[in-house]
C-alpha cells in the first residue's frame, strides 16, 4: 500500500511536467539541454538568494521560530524574489526560436528543477512512509500549480522583453511582474483573512496562477497575431 501511494505521488508530480515537455512541442526543437540549463539558472538562483538572505536577514530564522510576524520583514524578504525574475530572463534568452519555445521551455526546465530540489526528498521519506497522509498529495497537487505559476511569469518576463509589445499592455506586465515576488504573501493574506483551509487555499493558489496564466496568454496572443508569429 504505501508502495503504491508513493508511486501514485511520484506520478502526480512529475507526470504533468514531462506531458508538458512531450505535447507543447518543445521537444521537436531539441531544447533538453535548455531545460537542463534553466534548471541549473534556478539552482543558482537560489543559492544568491539563499546568500542574500543569509547575509541582510541573519536573525530572520530566530524571529520566525519565536513566533513573531513581522508583516514588513516578510515583504523584505519576499522581495529577495525579484531575483527569480532576473534568472527566468537570462533562461529565456538562452533559448533559441519562437516565443512560445523560449517561455515553455524556460518555465518548464526552471519548475523541474524547482520540484525536484523540493519536493523529491519530502516524498522519499514521507510518502513511503507506514500511513497514508493527504498531506503529501497536496503537495504534489501544488507542484501542478508552480508550474502553471511559472509558466505564466516566463510568458510575462519574456512579454517584457519585446519592444513591439503594445503600449497599453506594457503597464499590465509590469504590474504583474511586480507583484509576482509577493503572491504566496498575498494568497496567505487571503486564506488568514477567509480562514481558508489548506486545500481552500490550494484552489485559490490554483485560481490565481489560471488568472495570471490566462491573461499572459491573451497578451501574448495579441502579440503573436500582430507580428505573426
Amino acid at each position: 500500500m504505501t508502495l503504491y501511494h508513493f508511486g501514485n505521488c511520484l506520478a502526480l508530480v512529475y507526470a504533468p511536467y514531462h506531458m508538458a515537455y512531450k505535447f507543447s512541442g518543445i521537444s521537436e526543437y531539441a531544447t533538453f539541454s535548455k531545460c537542463v540549463y534553466a534548471g541549473g539558472l534556478y539552482i543558482f538562483t537560489q543559492l544568491c538568494k539563499m546568500l542574500l538572505l543569509a547575509t541582510f536577514f541573519p536573525d530572520y530564522d530566530n524571529t520566525h521560530a519565536s513566533g513573531e510576524y513581522d508583516v514588513f520583514l516578510e515583504i523584505l524578504k519576499a522581495t529577495v524574489d525579484l531575483a527569480d525574475l532576473l534568472g527566468l530572463y537570462f533562461a529565456i534568452n538562452a533559448v533559441p526560436g519562437k516565443g512560445h519555445a523560449k517561455i515553455l521551455t524556460a518555465a518548464i526546465g526552471w519548475a523541474c528543477a524547482e520540484v525536484i530540489i523540493t519536493r523529491s526528498v519530502l516524498l522519499w521519506v514521507g510518502a513511503r512512509g507506514s500511513e497514508f497522509d493527504w498531506k503529501y498529495v497536496r503537495s504534489c497537487a501544488e507542484s501542478n500549480v508552480a508550474l502553471l505559476q511559472h509558466a505564466s511569469t516566463a510568458a510575462l518576463v519574456w512579454l517584457w522583453t519585446r519592444s513591439d509589445l503594445p503600449k497599453k499592455h506594457f503597464p499590465i506586465v509590469i504590474t504583474l511582474l511586480a507583484l509576482s515576488p509577493y503572491r504566496n504573501l498575498l494568497e496567505d493574506a487571503i486564506g488568514s483573512m477567509l480562514g481558508l483551509s489548506t486545500w481552500a487555499l490550494l484552489a485559490v493558489r490554483a485560481m490565481h496562477a489560471s488568472a495570471v496564466g490566462l491573461t499572459a496568454l491573451a497578451m501574448y496572443a495579441v502579440l503573436a497575431q500582430q507580428i505573426g508569429m
